[in-house]
């Protein structure tokens, strides 16, 4: 029987591995920690949100890079297929707000110990430093010291996001001396500094049901989301920040504008309407102590510093044209955008081995005979809510059939 091999051990190689260890194929799967599975253990702050439930347009809705490329793949094995093959080993799962699928217990561990006893006794904790090539077929690895044998490798390393887990870019070194093209590698779904001071005033404010647009210095929308955010000490993150992180990857000083809409179910009427009615409650009160109806209290400071109108101000000496100024800050509250935190803070990578050499069908690579790639160590990601968890088994589930078919085995 021909010998396979896998290549990291995070979600996307346990998961190719089970699926050869299904079919009883002579898999290895090869780790560099001393554990499998240590950043899928802390994904979804620990609660792992293992994919989304939706359909198949609507999953390629929410992949910005390359989402054609991974049209058969997810289409071989969905978002319920990943459901099932968990919820089948004895997991229950839920699905949350924006269709995130989590499992009931809350516990990522419950999705690491499927996959830990699936590959039970085919790993083998050994780091591999090269991938072994000739006549344009892989013939093995470099792992431990020494040169082992093998019919195929899937690449499963992952990207630069979270090095602490292992994931410092050996499979991009690897690809490359194999004549891969590595495109740029940048942080995606990351949190994003602001230059703007009063972000550190606002520390550990979330930001429930807003609408958020990101600009650019034309006025160009560029990316739209309703959710939540939160302000930290060096600008913003939350939800709608990450997933907007993966829409402008050229950001820079001055290029880039976050819009808030703190209020989004009421237009400029309604809200106008809303506020009169609100000074009439407050005609005697200064400005500054008007506004806790409709802002959370840490925000109010700043919200009236932005107003230029003074904090002493009485309610009822307010002009239209001041309101008019209230409103629209309601509507479109700014925070500059200077620059992405580390890559080491970021949920992906972005960027990876270019999908125009690799078999969209079968994820071989189409230099190299044998050689199969899985995960983030490719040029694909998704939005946050379980898709590039999806993408990580699809691709897994697909890398693993098409090298069970090379080797003979029906997959």
């Amino acid at each position: 029987m021909k010998k396979i091999a896998v290549v990291g051990g995070g979600a996307a190689g346990m998961m190719a591995a089970a699926r050869l260890i299904e079919e009883n194929a002579d898999v290895t799967l090869f780790e560099r920690n001393d554990r499998l599975g240590k950043k899928l253990a802390i994904t979804g702050k620990g609660r792992c949100n293992l994919t989304n439930n939706c359909s198949l347009p609507e999953f390629m809705e929410n992949v910005p890079a390359n989402p054609r490329f991974l049209y058969s793949a997810v289409s071989a094995f969905s978002c319920r297929d990943v459901m099932r093959f968990f919820e089948e080993r004895g997991v229950p799962l839920k699905t949350e707000r924006g269709n995130r699928v989590f499992p009931v217990s809350d516990r990522a561990g419950d999705i690491v110990r499927v996959l830990r006893t699936a590959v039970e006794g085919h790993v083998r904790f050994a780091r591999v430093t090269g991938l072994l090539a000739s006549d344009g077929s892989i013939r093995g690895l470099r792992a431990g010291g020494r040169e082992e044998a093998f019919d195929a490798v899937i690449l499963c390393t992952g990207g630069l996001s979270y090095p602490a887990t292992g994931s410092d870019g050996d499979g991009y070194r690897m690809a490359a001396q194999l004549g891969h093209t590595i495109t740029e590698l940048i942080p995606s779904l990351v949190p994003i500094v602001s230059p703007d001071r009063f972000c550190a005033e606002l520390q550990g404010l979330s930001l429930r049901n807003v609408a958020a647009s990101i600009v650019d210095r034309n006025g160009k929308v560029r990316y739209s989301d309703f959710g939540e955010m939160m302000f930290t000490h060096y600008g913003v993150t939350g939800p709608m920040i990450l997933s907007a992180s993966s829409m402008i990857p050229d950001l820079a000083p001055d290029r880039y504008t976050l819009l808030i809409d703190l209020k989004p179910a009421l237009d400029e009427k309604t809200l106008d309407t809303r506020l009169l009615s609100d000074f009439s409650k407050n005609l005697n009160r200064d400005f500054s102590n008007s506004l806790g109806a409709l802002l959370p209290s840490k925000l109010i400071p700043v919200f009236v510093a932005k107003t230029g109108i003074p904090p002493a101000r009485k309610v009822n000496s307010i002009t239209k044209e001041e309101r008019r100024r209230i409103i629209s800050l309601l509507k479109s509250f700014p925070v500059r955008l200077s620059r992405f935190r580390p890559i080491d803070e970021a949920i992906i990578t972005r960027g990876g081995v270019a999908v125009n050499e690799i078999n969209p069908k079968t994820m071989e690579s189409k230099l190299v005979r044998g050689l199969y790639f899985a995960g983030e160590i490719l040029d694909v990601n998704g939005f946050t809510g379980g898709f590039n968890l999806q993408i990580a088994f699809s691709t897994a589930v697909c890398a693993a059939n098409a090298a069970l078919r090379q080797n003979g085995i029906p997959g």
